[in-house]
């Protein structure tokens, strides 16, 4: 059997999911399945990555680094799905919308196919969670020190935008 004979049958397969779940075909199926596969390629090529640097993952992840590390990568995805800085990475996937909270932008996504699916998932900080969280995981077993270090940083940003917001409402009252 030749190797185009699989890769058919699991587009057949594919398509015939898509169908069953999604009549009017209103969701970008094959975008999704490439981000899924590039997020699990990319895991599979730094789990690889740290095997060969014999770097050993530890037994426990401490508390204290999966709360600093919940607090940077929520700031990290809330930067990179809303702030209006980074709107230029996302512009190729979205338009803007209009001001959404203190400096967030609302941005409603375009195109269709892996475009939309990209654009989905750049203006999105819950879908950018564990591609981010993803890297600070793998960061703790590459380079620990640094990683808690850049995660700090973030960390002390979203305590800080807290901060700001807690003053706001108390002032507005």
């Amino acid at each position: 059997m030749s190797p185009k004979g699989p890769l058919r049958a699991v587009a057949r397969a594919a398509r015939e999911q898509r169908d069953a779940c999604d009549h009017e075909h209103s969701q970008p199926m094959a975008g999704y399945a490439a981000l899924i596969g590039g997020y699990t390629t990319a895991a599979g090529a730094i789990v690889l990555a740290l095997r060969r640097a014999e770097k050993r993952v530890p037994p426990r992840i401490a508390v204290v680094d999966v709360v600093i590390g919940g607090l940077a990568v929520h700031k990290a995805g809330r930067l990179l799905a809303k702030d209006a800085v980074t709107s230029p990475v996302r512009a190729p996937f979205t338009e803007f919308d209009g001001p959404e909270g203190p400096a967030e932008v609302s941005e409603e996504v375009r195109g269709e196919g892996l475009r939309h699916a990209v654009g989905e998932l750049v203006s999105c900080p819950f879908c950018l969670a564990p591609w981010l969280g993803g890297a600070y995981v793998a960061g703790l077993v590459a380079a620990p020190r640094a990683t808690r270090t850049f995660a700090a940083l973030f960390a002390v940003v979203g305590v800080s935008d807290l901060v700001q917001q807690a003053y706001g409402h108390l002032m507005a009252d």
